[in-house]
């Protein structure tokens, strides 16, 4: 026998060896270093996930108020410094909700003492 392969032998060889395995021939299998790196992106997407979530972002800028820093007294009440903002046209309700959070609190009981941010020129 021939060590000497014709061309046309060759690339019958060639096309054999180069056509792919249909799927349906066996089941994909992931190797250890493929089920790595899947479970390092899995937990990337969950940290990013939870870093952005956690952030508040603003719908837009707005206006900045003019406030004065008010020292609470005994006795004193956010109803009742809501109650002087609000006048007669506003809802003393959104106006305490409205203190609420400029001041950052979680309800509405003040202690003496308590540094309070009050708006001006309104009222």
């Amino acid at each position: 026998m021939s060590a000497v392969v014709s061309m046309d032998e060759w690339r019958t060889a060639r096309r054999r060896a180069s056509v792919p395995v249909p799927a349906s021939e066996g089941p994909l299998r992931l190797t250890r270093r493929g089920r790595v790196v899947l479970t390092v992106l899995a937990l990337g997407l969950v940290v990013l996930a939870v870093l952005w979530g956690g952030k508040a972002f603003a719908s837009g800028a707005g206006e900045p108020r003019e406030v004065t820093v008010h020292a609470v007294q005994a006795g004193e009440t956010l109803w009742q410094h809501a109650a002087a903002l609000a006048g007669g046209d506003r809802d003393v309700r959104d106006v305490v909700d409205e203190l609420m959070a400029l001041n950052g609190l979680s309800s509405a009981s003040l202690d003496v003492g308590q540094q309070l941010l009050l708006p001006v020129g309104e009222g």
